[in-house]
């Protein structure tokens, strides 16, 4: 008779599209977090935190991939029959949140939220299916102050995390006045906002895809079509040059100035009562933020910022690193986009009926981290612990104590629990911890009152660089009283940090 196949052990691997997140990964990031928490709470956001689930009535239709299953969601039915799905981002949940306790909550209602949300897109190089979102958001303020705001508070926030002046920009524009350009068009009627509604969402698509297929690639979708390389044909909005024309200036309508991009808008718009009320949101957030002191050096109204105009209802801001950085192949290439925010007055409406004003932004953390990483200021590792050896089995009391006393002072540590019988192992767990100090004490030092502390850091340095001399003149290994243990450990520690 066969012996029954032994069960297939479990692959120790992450899901497709999802990975773990070590040391000083999750370090730097915690960082940054508390970082970003700070600029939102000086500007007088409170912190919010939602459940990571959200039932899919919820979410609504405001979904990322249609083209996925769940339109873009993991979702799941639960034993009522109610269907539920993880967030795909933190707007949705605050949608939710204004509506159900709006009789609760101040008007203007400012919150902030960190944490990870879930998409169920195809992954890809550098794209995951679960990232972290930074967002901050005012509901119930209808000025166009509101969203002022959220674009000076980003500027501070991008500076605050390390990105200094120079390095990024903030564009704003308004999907209001690109309504009125429609309308000019002859794409848009005030009196029926469903007509033309098909042709519309083409435009928007089309310029959305500026970036990818320029001026003639964008041109060909707003007209008849375009055929791409493989020979596949994507039908056009049905555009006539004229009216493309009009579209297209919109797009290329940034001046110099604020002052002349927004006359050059005006222009585009005229006949349009839409398009001049957007054109006037634009000139007054451009008036309050110069009267904060955000210049063009900081934040420009720009017209080319069309991501998201088919979701935002008016204003519309993107933050934008301008530095360059290497691709996989050695290229150089801008760095890109790492925050987007606008305003979304419709969003609330689902749930209560009645149009709630609501702004917002949303930073994607792990960008700005890979965009710190790209000009070194993180380092991607983390200090460790001070690693507190252990000689004598008998006495880890001793050690634990030891390992306690430091910790009091302000300094990690901790008591090596691994078999002690091998003492090089212990100082090679201290290197893969990346610990800075090793401290040593045997029966000898023990009854003499003293410890031998180990600069692992700058052993390193002396046995990759150091001449004998040099190591002579300067040991990484010297004996100091017990109770000058922590001095000393934390002058090592400053030393480090500042090298």
């Amino acid at each position: 008779m066969a012996k029954d196949k032994a069960p297939r052990r479990p692959r120790a691997e992450a899901p497709k599209g999802f990975r773990d997140y070590f040391g000083a990964e999750v370090t730097e990031r915690n960082a940054m977090l508390a970082t970003i928490a700070d600029v939102y709470r000086a500007h007088g956001f409170d912190p919010l935190e939602t459940s990571a689930v959200e039932t899919v009535e919820a979410l609504g239709k405001f979904l990322p991939d249609v083209d996925r299953p769940n339109e873009g969601v993991f979702a799941w039915q639960d034993e009522g029959g109610d269907w539920l799905a993880l967030r795909y981002d933190m707007t949705a949940p605050l949608a939710r949140v204004a509506a159900q306790f709006r009789n609760d909550l101040p008007a203007p209602y400012r919150r902030y939220t960190m944490g990870p949300v879930w998409r169920n897109e195809k992954p890809g190089p550098g794209r995951f299916r679960q990232f972290y979102q930074c967002d901050a958001d005012t509901v119930g303020a209808p000025s166009v102050a509101a969203d002022a705001e959220i674009c000076g508070m980003l500027a501070d926030t991008l500076e605050a995390v390390g990105i200094p002046r120079g390095d990024y920009i903030v564009r704003v524009n308004n999907r209001k006045v690109l309504n009125g350009v429609m309308e000019v068009a002859g794409v848009l009627d005030p009196s029926d906002p469903t007509k033309f509604e098909a042709e519309r969402g083409t435009v928007l698509r089309a310029i959305d895809k500026f970036d990818k297929f320029g001026e003639p690639g964008v041109r060909a979708l707003m007209g008849a079509g375009r055929m791409d390389e493989s020979g596949d044909f994507t039908k056009g909005a049905g555009l006539t040059d004229a009216q493309a024309d009009v579209v297209m200036g919109f797009m290329f309508a940034k001046r110099d100035t604020g002052a002349e991009t927004v006359a050059r808008l005006r222009e585009l718009v005229a006949g349009s009562a839409l398009g001049q009320e957007g054109v006037d949101e634009l000139e007054l957030i451009a008036k309050l933020l110069d009267g904060q002191g955000y210049g063009p050096d900081r934040i420009v109204i720009d017209p080319s910022v069309v991501r998201g105009l088919g979701y935002y209802t008016g204003p519309v801001f993107e933050a934008e690193l301008t530095f360059e950085i290497l691709d996989e192949k050695g290229r150089k290439r801008s760095f890109g986009s790492v925050a987007g925010g606008g305003r979304y007055d419709d969003l609330v409406k689902r749930f209560t009926g009645q149009t709630v004003p609501a702004t917002g932004v949303s930073i994607g953390v792990d960008r700005l981290l890979a965009a710190l990483r790209a000009k070194g200021r993180i380092g991607g590792t983390a200090q460790g612990p001070v690693v507190v050896t252990v000689m004598d089995r008998d006495r880890m009391g001793d050690y634990l104590a030891m390992a306690a006393t430091l910790r009091r002072a302000g300094v990690r540590a901790e008591v090596y629990l691994g078999n002690p019988k091998n003492f090089g192992n212990q100082l090679k767990y201290a290197d893969k911890r990346e610990s800075p100090v090793a401290v040593i004490q045997g029966t000898d030092e023990a009854q003499r009152g003293v410890v031998q502390i180990k600069d692992l850091v700058l052993g390193a340095q002396i046995a990759a660089e150091a001449t004998v001399e040099e190591w002579k003149s300067q040991p990484a290994q010297f004996e100091v009283r017990l109770d000058e243990m922590v001095e000393k450990v934390k002058q090592i520690l400053a030393r480090n940090e500042a090298r």
